[in-house]
């Protein structure tokens, strides 16, 4: 099998300039990290009139802001069942309508930022990989009805044709609320709307430490990075499963896990609609689960926990083969 090793997301982009010169001596926050989180936390509150530094190791959005599924979905990784039981109720339904008041959001910032990024409010596909997972499907469909006040459809084994061109699965639920989009457009798109809005972006400046100080009389921390220090009132942590040893008390918290995603040729039409006919986000029910889509050039995107440590070009390879090999069995 020849396949070609890079992010594909990022070759679909221009990504903007990051700023140039040393740091500045003195801000009101320091965002460290510039994905989704770091760079819309930017946005805000530099419209706010805060002095935002961001500071990225790398490159803008370098990180899994640009290297994911692309998929805007309602829920979270757990049931709502355990939600409830890990939770109770009421924590259950904030936490449930926060991720649905989440899509929404984003819907906004690409609205309001003018971000070409294929937002497509096109709905997500979950299908069951065993019976009893499908059996389950209609429990939690009717409880989210009911306590969560969000409706959802199941479809049973006989109608997947319509969503979907395999016939491996016992059935599926459909929530039309959920989005598709390119995640390396948005994460450009954000980073612009935060440049515009006079935050500043440093790339290459890791931070190595972050301590607790005064200036001038002024609390604040004392931020550490390769490429120079700087005082900032506040810090905000975006790093994600990129955290290290510079905030300690996170990074404890904190598992980072791999996940490897690969992408077809661009598709005939005709396939593309036969494999997937209303263009879901798709994942199944498994807990190391595959998840895949079209992209908007008609690839199929498929993605999965085919990852192997120390990364190197071998690993790598291996695990493009497991993912190839569980897209033809899907």
């Amino acid at each position: 099998m020849s396949f070609k090793q890079s992010n594909y997301w990022l070759n679909t982009v221009t990504l903007p300039t990051a700023t140039s010169g040393d740091l500045p001596a003195r801000v009101d926050i320091a965002i460290v990290g510039s994905g989704f989180t770091g760079l819309s936390a930017a946005r805000m509150l530099a419209k706010r009139g805060a002095r935002v530094a961001v500071l990225e190791a790398n490159t803008i959005g370098w990180g899994a802001s640009s290297r994911n599924g692309g998929m805007v979905l309602t829920g979270m990784k757990v049931d709502v069942e355990t939600l409830v039981a890990r939770y109770g109720m009421e924590t259950a339904k904030r936490m449930y309508a926060a991720s649905l008041a989440s899509i929404a959001v984003v819907e906004q910032i690409v609205r309001e930022e003018q971000i070409d990024c294929n937002f497509s409010r096109c709905g997500h596909l979950e299908v069951a990989c065993k019976q009893s997972h499908f059996d389950a499907y209609g429990r939690s469909v009717e409880l989210i009805g009911r306590e969560f006040n969000h409706q959802l459809r199941v479809i049973p084994r006989s109608e997947l044709p319509s969503e979907l061109g395999s016939d491996i699965y016992f059935g599926g639920i459909v929530d039309d609320l959920s989005a598709g989009l390119n995640p390396a457009r948005y994460v450009a798109g954000l980073a612009r709307a935060a440049l515009a809005a006079g935050a500043s972006i440093f790339e290459n400046a890791c931070v190595k430490q972050v301590t607790r100080t005064s200036n001038n009389g002024s609390p604040g921390f004392h931020v550490d990075t390769s490429r120079g220090h700087i005082f900032a009132t506040d810090v905000f942590i975006g790093t994600s499963g990129y955290t290290s040893s510079a905030t300690p008390a996170l990074q404890k918290r904190i598992i980072p896990i791999g996940s490897f995603i690969i992408a077809t040729e661009p598709l005939p039409d005709a396939l593309a609609h036969e494999l997937s006919p209303r263009n879901r986000m798709i994942f199944d029910s498994k807990n190391y689960l595959y998840y895949y889509r079209l992209t908007p050039d008609n690839r199929m995107l498929f993605g999965g926990r085919a990852a192997f440590f120390p990364e190197t070009a071998n690993t790598i390879r291996r695990s493009a083969e497991l993912l190839r090999q569980g897209m033809c069995h899907v």
